[in-house]
C-alpha cells in the first residue's frame, strides 16, 4: 500500500489505516480476543502501518489488544492513542485534560500497550477547563521525555488548533469526515493546509451506513451506540438510503462497492488525508484495503459532488449533549 505523509510533520503512514475502536467498543459485543489480534495482524500482512486506539475505548481493553496484536511487528508500524476523559469502573464519567492527568494517561497506556513510546498521543475532546496552550505543553514535555512522539486533537475547532499548534507542532486533526459529514472542508480545511497538519477521518463509512449492508429495517444489538445518533433513526435510516443508492450504482459501472467508493473519494480530497476505517471481519477489512488501489475520474468525482448536493443527509451526527462537545 502506497504511503501519506500527514501534513509536513514528517509522520509517515499507509493510506489507509486501521480504526481498532469497534473491535472492543461502541457496536455490540467486543470480539473475542484471539479474532481481534488475528484480524489487525491480517491488516499488517496487507500492508497497513497506522492502528488508532484509545484508552477510553473498552475502556482500557482495546489500547491491551492492539498492544498485543503489534508486539511482534512494533518497530514496522505507528500506533495512536488517545487522553482526556475521567471514567468511574467501564463508565466514562467526564473530561480531564490536566498536565498531570494527561502523564497519568500516557504512563498507564505505555504499560497496556506494552511500548515505550506512543507514536501519535491525540487529545480525545478538547476539555473547556483547561487552556490548550497547558495541553500541548504538556504532551510537548512528553515528546521530550521520549514517551510521545507526535501530538494530535480530535474534534477540535479551528481556533483551539492555531493556538495548540504555537505551543507544540500538531502532526494530525482527527475527526469525523465522509460523503454524509462534510462539514471539516470548511471549519478546518485551510487551517491544516495552511499548517502544514494531516487530516484522519473516523467513520469515513459514515459508522457503517456508506457501505449498504443497513436499511431502514436494521437492528442493532441493545448496546450499540447507534440505537442513540439521530441519522440512525429509522425514518432518518429510510430518508438517507438514497445516497447510498446512488453510491452503488457508481460503484457497479467500476465492479466495486460503495464502502470503496466512498473510501476512494476520501483519499482523492487532499494527499495529506489518511482515513481510518474499522471492522471486525476479515472480509471487509479486504474490501476496504482494496480502495486504496481506485483511482476516480474527474468526471466520476464530478457525479459524485452531485449526489451529495442532490440527496441532503437526514437526522443529526450526535444527540444534542454530544454535539456540544466537538469543534472547540
Amino acid at each position: 500500500m502506497e504511503l501519506r505523509k500527514l501534513g509536513t510533520s514528517g509522520l509517515e503512514v499507509s493510506a489507509l489505516g486501521l480504526g481498532c475502536m469497534g473491535l472492543s467498543h461502541a457496536y455490540g459485543r467486543p470480539v473475542e480476543n484471539s479474532e481481534g489480534v488475528a484480524l489487525i495482524r491480517a491488516a499488517v500482512e496487507r500492508g497497513v502501518t497506522f492502528f488508532d486506539t484509545a484508552e477510553l475505548y473498552g475502556p482500557f481493553t482495546n489500547e491491551v489488544l492492539v498492544g498485543e496484536a503489534l508486539a511482534p511487528v512494533r518497530d514496522k508500524v505507528i500506533i495512536a492513542t488517545k487522553f482526556g476523559f475521567t471514567f468511574d469502573g467501564p463508565k466514562q464519567t467526564g473530561m480531564d485534560s490536566r498536565p498531570a492527568h494527561i502523564r497519568e494517561v500516557a504512563e498507564a497506556s505505555l504499560k497496556r500497550l506494552g511500548i515505550e513510546t506512543v507514536d501519535l498521543f491525540y487529545q480525545h475532546r478538547v476539555d473547556p477547563n483547561v487552556p490548550i496552550e497547558d495541553v500541548a505543553g504538556t504532551v510537548q514535555q512528553l515528546i521530550a521525555e521520549g514517551k510521545v512522539r507526535y501530538f494530535g486533537l480530535s474534534e477540535a475547532g479551528a481556533d483551539t488548533i492555531r493556538r495548540a499548534h504555537a505551543v507544540q507542532p500538531v502532526a494530525a486533526l482527527q475527526s469525523e469526515y465522509s460523503l454524509w459529514w462534510r462539514e471539516p472542508e470548511t471549519t478546518v480545511f485551510p487551517t491544516l493546509e495552511e499548517l502544514g497538519i494531516g487530516f484522519v477521518p473516523f467513520s469515513p463509512l459514515g459508522r457503517g451506513f456508506l457501505t449498504g449492508k443497513i436499511d431502514a429495517e436494521t437492528k442493532f444489538e441493545a448496546n450499540d451506540f447507534r440505537n442513540n445518533l439521530p441519522r440512525f433513526a429509522e425514518d432518518a435510516r429510510r430518508s438517507n438510503q438514497l445516497l447510498v443508492d446512488r453510491l452503488k450504482a457508481i460503484g457497479e459501472r467500476k465492479n466495486r462497492t460503495p464502502a470503496q467508493i466512498a473510501l476512494a473519494w476520501l483519499l482523492a480530497q487532499k494527499p495529506w488525508i489518511v482515513p481510518i476505517p474499522g471492522t471486525t471481519k476479515l472480509s471487509r477489512l479486504e474490501e476496504n484495503l482494496s480502495a486504496a488501489d481506485i483511482v476516480l475520474t474527474a468526471e466520476e468525482l464530478g457525479e459524485i459532488e452531485d449526489v451529495t448536493s442532490e440527496v441532503p443527509v437526514q437526522g443529526a451526527r450526535y444527540p444534542q449533549h454530544l454535539q456540544q462537545t466537538i469543534n472547540r
